[in-house]
């Protein structure tokens, strides 16, 4: 980078429920900095359990504009001082990314600077250089809603898939402890304030896949002891200590195991899951050097497209074009 002036980036997330927009500066020596983050986050579906996709594409619609006037407030800028826009192309809903990436071409094109599709995942991994210079190579374990993998980043824009669940996602399981012991929704939160009043040895979960070979993850059967233990009468408080603290030991012990096979000394802990307090507390005390992103960074947000845009540039690669369509699935690994 040989540029004086930092160049500011805005970045767009609609890939699932939440609105978020972003902008990020990129400086001369390749520090990133956040300047502003907004989320807009729908409360239309917490009576389904669940996101439903046509009500989260017009929640969208309906917000993004006020969405973004409030990113551009906060970092004290206007439309005409974006130099690059990056928005979620996938993986996610279809009809709510389709949002979030046309709004993001068409001002792009508007304003005739480089726009880049980004990847949703490599937006929840780039959230932690709010935090922290991230020196590849390094392990990066994204859990959430919706994924639960854990990548070898090789280099900037490299990643190698070593592990993954092999069912349900870590956050969608919290989602469905919560809600067959009543804690509500969504479950992550629900489960982390429940488990404050319970026994984490409570009940008695095992440990998933304890004599595996590779670095995979698995919950359905932890869900599955969840109603059991939920039907011969164990406490939702019992119930929430219990699962989250095995569900965490799984997630720390597979990681640690493919940071000193592999020879990692870094993990970046990312996703919604990542924000919760326990699984911070139990990394931090791992001889890992673990990285969060900092706060309203670990949830779908729009500041972490706008970071995951700001090294693609950093690191060279080419922008996109804007015929370039939203992806219900999208890999991030490219390297074998």
């Amino acid at each position: 980078m040989t540029t004086a002036e930092p160049i500011l980036i805005l970045g767009i997330d609609t890939s699932c429920d939440d609105t978020g927009v972003g902008l990020v500066a990129l400086h001369s020596g390749g520090r990133m900095e956040v300047r502003a983050n907004r989320i807009w986050s729908q409360t239309v579906h917490a009576s389904y359990g669940g996101v439903m996709p046509e009500l989260a594409s017009r929640e969208h619609v309906e917000r993004i504009d006020a969405v973004m006037d409030d990113a551009l407030l906060e970092a004290g800028v206007s439309v005409a001082d974006i130099g690059a826009v990056a928005a979620t192309s996938g993986p996610g809903l279809v009809g709510a990314l389709l949002v979030g990436l046309m709004y993001g071409k068409g001002l792009a094109q508007g304003l005739g600077v480089p726009f880049y599709a980004a990847h949703h995942l490599e937006g929840h991994i780039y959230a932690a250089a709010s935090e922290a210079e991230l020196r590849a190579p390094y392990l990066a374990l994204v859990v959430s809603g919706g994924h639960t993998h854990l990548f070898d980043v090789l280099s900037e824009g490299e990643y190698r898939l070593v592990g993954a669940t092999r069912d349900d996602a870590a956050g969608e399981a919290f989602d469905k402890v919560a809600r067959l012991a009543g804690l509500g929704y969504p479950g992550g939160p629900a489960i982390s304030e429940a488990a404050k009043r319970g026994d984490p040895t409570g009940v008695a979960f095992r440990e998933p896949m304890l004599g595996q070979s590779g670095y995979d993850f698995s919950f359905s059967g932890l869900k599955t002891a969840a109603l059991l233990a939920h039907r011969a009468g164990a406490s939702g408080a019992d119930l929430a200590a219990s699962f989250q603290a095995v569900a965490i030991k799984h997630l720390l012990r597979v990681t640690r195991k493919a940071a000193e096979h592999l020879g990692r000394e870094t993990v970046v802990v990312s996703g919604g899951v990542a924000a919760n307090t326990a699984l911070r507390e139990a990394f931090g005390k791992s001889e890992l050097r673990a990285v969060f992103p900092g706060q309203g960074l670990n949830t779908d947000n729009g500041a972490m497209i706008a970071l995951a845009g700001a090294a693609a540039i950093r690191s060279g690669r080419a922008a996109h074009g804007l015929g370039d369509g939203a992806v219900a699935y999208a890999p991030l690994a490219n390297v074998e």
